[in-house]
């Protein structure tokens, strides 16, 4: 199109006799206009547009310096082709074309809804959907809710029936080791149940005799706890060889043990020394020599075997396990009975043993033995026994954590034990290795449960807490459990407090222990810790734990008393 379109030519009158034809033109624009609006007149409806609608926008003016930009310099093209979504037509019946209606359909409109029916009724729907919902969250809710109170009363019933196994079980096993005893500990318990019994019926005599009648009861009681101190002692006696034999294939055992650590990862590797080899040799054929089962010729097999192994070095135990074993030899080919070779064997037995604990034959056991090898070293470490006169090595001593002198033996203290006092020390044995085993989960680094031995655990117990637990005042030591006070600090005993098991879970759990106990708790529990810190204050572990102890809960104490 041109720049200039002519429209028309109109004849203005200048003057009064003058006139002048002007030509009406009209210019192309260069670009679109932007509509701006206007108005139309209510009365007359003439439509009356904004001024810059009919003109043509200013160009301003160009400068004089010539300026470089990012928009001047690129060009943003676009391509982009429209078409309608469908293409239709229509063909009304008209003079010359005929288009049938045999198909059409008569629609008649509907019942007009108003603006305020369409949204109450979107509101009836919503809250329809939102009941059908919320029923179905409560459906789910309860449902989740029912099967919590079903796995809760299921755990609750597995717990009552666990804890009723335990007790069967704890009560079978005690009664086993009253009738079969074996340990140490069993024995401990036979006579502090047998000190019970005498107490018991002391009392009772006391109430119910007196004179001539009561000693007569106390004689009769005398005779009959003598004879079940003999019946203790005639099992003693038998447990002995038994308990001697397991000793010694547990030393054996722990002699052939393979060394063992631990990686980062947690795994735990394992290796096998020429020493280790060597000694697990030795325990295998041990074991075959003192086997009572075997053949004649699988007890020759086995003492050629153990002949060639002890004719590797020569001297006179050596000489002397030959001697035997060729003696041995020469009456099994003579058919001689096996009873009457169990003094022989027994012999040989005995100087293979000796053979294993010697470190020239075997040095892997220096590891093991409590008698020094030097005789030099004998004379350290030496103290004298105020109950039997002899001088032993310090590991012959038991001591407390507050001893400061070396006492009676551990022989003259299990004499005294069972002439006097009696005591059965195993309930605290139990609770201390299971304080020991938490605190190996808690703390690898913890030392203090390490230091306590069982006397001292019986008097942090039946001392300072009164052999009953600080919640609930059960009195059953199986059940108790020592744990820590201030779970976020290491175990001490005055960091301590004795609960139940199920009490101590649920003491663990806590956060904060100012809000969950009362101030008089707290105050009696301080006390006790303050005890303990006095009667423990000897070692110096222990001082310097505590003083460490003294730096971290001084304000908080003083915040609790208040």
């Amino acid at each position: 199109m041109p720049e200039i379109i002519t429209v028309r030519s109109v004849r203005v009158q200048t003057d009064s006799e003058t006139y002048q034809d002007v030509v009406e033109e009209k210019e192309r624009a260069t670009r679109g206009k932007a509509f701006l609006g206007g108005f139309r007149h209510s009365v007359t409806k003439t439509e009356y547009h904004h001024a810059a609608v009919q003109t043509m926008p200013k160009k301003r003016p160009s400068r004089s310096t010539e300026s470089f930009s990012r928009d001047t310099q690129t060009v943003e093209l676009k391509q982009q082709d429209q078409q309608c979504y469908r293409t239709a037509s229509t063909q009304m019946t008209k003079i010359g074309c005929y288009v049938s209606d045999m198909e059409d359909k008569l629609i008649a409109p509907g019942t007009y809804i108003t603006a305020e029916e369409y949204h109450s009724k979107r509101l009836r729907a919503v809250i329809t959907l939102q009941s059908h919902v919320r029923r179905w969250l409560a459906k789910c809710f309860t449902d989740k809710l029912r099967q919590a109170k079903e796995q809760h009363l299921a755990w609750m019933e597995n717990e009552k029936r666990r804890k009723k196994e335990e007790k069967e079980q704890q009560i079978r096993d005690e009664y086993h080791r009253r009738m079969n005893p074996e340990s140490k500990r069993d024995f401990d318990l036979l006579y502090n149940a047998v000190k019970k019994w005498r107490i018991d019926e002391v009392k009772r005599i006391d109430v119910t005799l007196s004179g001539a009648e009561r000693k007569a009861a106390m004689y009769a009681l005398l005779e009959q706890e003598t004879q079940y101190i003999s019946s203790i002692e005639q099992h003693r006696t038998a447990a002995g060889p038994r308990n001697q034999d397991k000793a010694i294939q547990a030393f054996l055992n722990k002699v052939a043990e393979p060394k063992r650590w631990r990686a980062l990862d947690g795994k735990v590797t394992q290796m096998d020394t020429p020493f280790t080899i060597r000694a697990k040799e030795l325990r295998d054929l041990y074991s075959s020599v003192t086997q009572a089962q075997f053949t004649k010729d699988e007890r020759l097999d086995v003492l050629l075997t153990l002949k060639h192994t002890v004719k590797e070095h020569k001297c006179k135990l050596t000489q002397d396990i030959v001697d035997l074993i060729d003696r041995e030899m020469d009456l099994l080919k003579r058919g001689v009975k096996k009873s009457n070779l169990d003094g022989l064997r027994k012999r040989i037995s005995t100087l293979f043993l000796q053979y294993i604990k010697t470190p020239p034959f075997n040095p892997q056991v220096s590891k093991f033995l409590r008698v020094p090898q030097d005789p030099a070293d004998l004379k350290k470490n030496m103290h004298l026994c105020r109950g039997c006169k002899v001088y032993q090595s310090c590991s012959d001593f038991g001591l407390n954590t507050n001893a400061s002198t070396v006492g009676l033996c551990h022989r003259c203290m299990e004499l005294d034990n069972r002439a006097h006092q009696r005591k059965d020390l195993s309930l605290y044995k139990n609770i201390l290795r299971c304080l020991r085993d938490t605190e190996a989960e808690c703390s690898p680094d913890a030392k203090i449960p390490y230091l306590l031995q069982e006397q001292d655990l019986r008097y942090l117990v039946d001392v300072l807490w009164g052999a009953q637990s600080a919640l609930s005042s059960w009195k059953d030591l199986h059940d108790l459990m020592l744990v820590r006070w201030e779970k976020h600090l290491d175990w001490s005993p005055w960091n301590c407090i004795l609960l139940t098991k199920d009490d101590a879970a649920a003491h663990l759990k806590l956060e904060n222990i100012e809000k969950a106990y009362d101030v008089v708790f707290i105050r009696n529990v301080m006390q006790k810790h303050i005890r303990a810190r006095k009667y423990f204050s000897q070692i110096p572990a222990m001082a310097e734990c505590m003083m460490s102890r003294f730096s971290l809960v001084s304000k908080p104490f003083s915040k609790a008393t208040k």
